[in-house]
């Protein structure tokens, strides 16, 4: 039975190392590691993130499935080393640590510590905020990389820019290729007046020990006609990326195309009317951001996601020590002001890994060669 494209995560923020396994990969297929590790430093770059950042350099070590950078077609696994772990060894060593020391009594409001000690059976929040954490954002950055470099060899490619932080809000609307550009500024927007205002909007908010949200727009283009499908609502591609885009840390909202806009309006506006010419279908608008009927029409995909403040605040709020039962406040771990630029690079690396999966899905073979003849039948 051929395996679809899986992967699976491991690993705590400040434990030795996150690891990463990919099953169902395709073989021969050239793999550079340079692009994965220039994404992971795109993940980790950005106006107001935090100190951790200046601590670790996260780079991908591959442990298997690949030779003389190509693919076997056997399961891949790689390792991000956790440089911060020397400074965590005595409390968060898996055999035997100090588990008395920098211990979590006070959950945060927002945050899964909570729930999970409750879920968990734990008397500690570390546990649970360990593997809860963003930092396991590295890995599906790196599992997108994989995914991105096999979409290249059939022309599909993502963007992603920052439109709003916090009430911020860039109104410009871009061109695919202006927003692959995005990556030359660390707020990843594109517009140099609503830059400054979101750094000034960052400067105070880091001042009062606050933090902030927002929002970013993800492009995908040359995508099939046909991914996902209609027959079964599990199989639906706007389903699909919708699971895997909220399941990336502090995401609250998602929106395809004009969705927000449209639900406003007439059905007799609100539809892209198709056209026919040199034997081909087109759109002359997107309004459905490329996916109708749990379909890729053929159009970009776009897709924008919305991301809540971060829980982490330097000036916490109310909460109550699961040990006494008294009321106090949160527990203040190392924390962004903001995360939305490299929350925008870990979206599209998502998403670019549920459209790798979709199109092996529809395009399937146990190699590179395969898959292309399928491709071009």
């Amino acid at each position: 039975m051929r395996i679809i494209l899986r992967y699976f995560t491991s690993g705590e923020s400040h434990g030795k190392a996150l690891i990463g396994i990919i099953e169902g990969f395709p073989s021969n297929v050239h793999i550079d590691v340079e692009k994965i590790n220039s994404l992971l430093k795109e993940r980790q770059k950005g106006y107001g993130r935090g100190e951790r950042m200046k601590i670790e350099s996260d780079e991908i070590e591959i442990i298997s499935g690949l030779r003389n950078s190509k693919t076997l077609g056997s399961p891949i696994s790689f390792m991000i080393k956790n440089k911060d772990y020397e400074n965590w060894k005595e409390f968060m060593d898996p055999i035997k640590c100090d588990v008395n020391k920098r211990k979590v009594l006070k959950p945060r409001p927002g945050h899964a510590d909570l729930s999970g000690i409750i879920k968990y059976n734990f008397d500690d929040c570390r546990n649970v905020l360990e593997r809860s954490s963003a930092r396991e954002t590295a890995l599906r950055v790196a599992i997108g990389g994989f995914c991105v470099q096999f979409l290249e060899n059939f022309n599909i490619q993502s963007g992603s820019h920052v439109v709003s932080i916090g009430n911020v809000e860039n109104f410009n609307t871009y061109s695919f290729e202006e927003i692959k550009e995005s990556y030359k500024f660390d707020l990843r927007c594109l517009d140099e007046k609503t830059r400054n205002n979101m750094t000034s909007l960052i400067d105070e908010c880091k001042k009062r020990g606050d933090t902030l949200g927002g929002s970013y727009e993800v492009r995908i283009k040359n995508v099939p006609i046909g991914l996902g499908s209609y027959v079964q609502y599990d199989r639906k591609l706007d389903s699909l990326l919708a699971g895997a885009l909220m399941s990336i840390n502090s995401m609250k909202a998602i929106e395809f195309g004009e969705g927000i806009e449209t639900s406003k309006s007439f059905g007799s506006i609100s539809h892209d009317e198709i056209f026919y010419k040199d034997e081909k279908y087109f759109r002359e608008t997107n309004k459905s951001g490329g996916i109708e009927g749990g379909m890729s029409n053929g159009e970009e995909i776009i897709i924008r996601c919305y991301h809540k403040p971060i829980p982490t605040l330097y000036n916490p709020m109310r909460t109550v020590n699961i040990e006494t039962k008294e009321s106090d406040f949160a527990n203040v771990e190392r924390s962004d002001v903001t995360v939305v630029p490299s929350a925008s690079i870990i979206g599209e690396s998502v998403a670019m890994t549920v459209i790798c999966q979709e199109f092996l899905r529809k395009f399937s073979g146990d190699s590179l060669e395969e898959v292309i003849r399928n491709w071009k039948k």
